[in-house]
């Protein structure tokens, strides 16, 4: 399969090149969408802590639950190659990303209004597909700073800032659970980091209209189809994939099993991202300067959450939830930056996306793997993912050989 790029036309007449901007510039870029990420991320991660178990109040058993949030999930990551697609094709990056966020942020709020879990998972699964528009367009055109700042801590910088808004926010929702309040006022509140969003948007849009003025160089060919080492490193991040629970389930298990009182499993949640947030930032650094070693080490680590999180009590729940973040940030950050490394700038949504859908793919079926063995076995649960995580890291630094 190869990546689809635009078409290659003979113009003519050239439009003057516009210069490339400084570094300061460049930096200023990553920040401003780093705000971006930092509302949005407060917005739908804030409610992404209390969609477990705010879906068994209305019904849900643990396999919907696992679906839910899987389904979300592979929606919201197979149609990122169709918009990442559609950005190459168009050069339309800013308003493909704006009709993401748009659908985002619309509706996080609206989730106080579902009266049953089947209005509910909808809502959920939108949110996840709103996340898909904007995610390849987006990351593509960060990718434009990364030639100036290097390709780790530009996207450790935005990573960091988009977990801070994802540790902001569940502390929002507890915040309303701690006054007696419901669920529902809890996505009620998110409305606020919503507007903030789409404003920080509009910011970043009118000061960087063209963000490919921010490439000082490209050192990489912009040839049709992915390399093989893309293709090995999506087979072992698929494997991490497959393996990793997502945090509505386990969510719904510390709700379920009275792990920890309703009000701390959002606060739990934003103890991983306030891990995610440091771990990008160093991760990020670490990727400059070791490569791929820096997932392996990671994964290595991340194996141990499975039996912290789901066989522990509330004291090695909060350890495993931590390391659980520390995964996030290798997903997050580590990999879209060794990604961009691979393809030429005029392909980069495309590749984005096509790794995401596979990511995705992976993604559904262990949820729903995943979710299954829950009703039926933690511990088989637990074996399966630690195993598979496993499993990976050999996989990944093929990657190494490969490049």
């Amino acid at each position: 399969m190869t990546l689809p790029g635009r078409r290659e036309r003979t113009p003519a007449a050239a439009p003057p090149e516009r210069p490339a901007l400084a570094g300061g510039s460049a930096l200023r870029f990553v920040l401003l969408i780093g705000v971006v990420s930092m509302f949005s991320d407060m917005t739908h991660e804030g409610a992404r802590g209390i969609t477990g178990p705010f879906l068994g109040s209305l019904g849900a058993s643990g396999l919907i639950v696992a679906l839910v949030a899987g389904g979300g999930e592979l929606l919201g990551y197979a149609l990122r190659f169709v918009f990442g697609y559609a950005a190459d094709r168009t050069g339309k990056y800013w308003p493909i990303t704006a009709v993401g966020y748009t659908v985002q942020m619309v509706v996080v709020p609206l989730l106080a209004l579902a009266g049953n879990w089947p209005v509910a998972a909808l809502l959920i699964v939108a949110e996840r597909s709103g996340r898909a528009v904007r995610n390849p367009a987006r990351d593509a055109m960060l990718a434009h700073a990364t030639a100036e700042l290097g390709r780790g801590w530009v996207f450790g910088v935005r990573e960091a800032l988009d977990a801070a808004g994802a540790m902001v926010g569940p502390l929002i929702v507890a915040g309303v659970l701690s006054l007696h309040g419901t669920y529902r006022g809890g996505f009620a509140v998110l409305a606020v980091p919503a507007v903030l969003t789409l404003l920080a948007l509009a910011s970043a849009w009118r000061q960087y209209p063209h963000p490919a003025d921010l490439d000082v160089g490209e050192d990489i060919p912009d040839r049709r189809g992915a390399p093989r080492a893309f293709w090995i490193l999506l087979a072992g991040m698929g494997l991490i994939a497959a393996a990793y629970a997502d945090y509505p389930l386990i969510a719904y298990h510390f709700g379920k099993d009275h792990v920890v009182a309703n009000a701390w499993i959002p606060v739990l949640y934003a103890g991983a991202m306030a891990a995610e947030a440091l771990a990008a930032l160093v991760l990020g650094r670490l990727f400059d300067r070791c490569g791929l070693w820096t997932v392996a080490g990671t994964t290595l680590l991340t194996a141990c959450f499975p039996p912290l999180v789901f066989l522990g009590g509330a004291g090695l729940a909060v350890v495993g939830v931590v390391v659980w973040g520390l995964g996030m940030a290798a997903q997050e950050s580590v990999v879209k930056a060794a990604v961009t490394g691979m393809v030429g700038a005029g392909r980069r949504a495309s590749a984005f996306g096509l790794f995401d859908t596979g990511f995705g793919v992976c993604w559904f079926v262990g949820s729903v793997a995943l979710g299954a063995l829950y009703d039926t076995s933690v511990t088989a649960l637990v074996v399966f993912s630690a195993v598979l995580q496993l499993a990976a890291i050999p996989v990944v630094l093929t990657v190494r050989r490969a490049s």
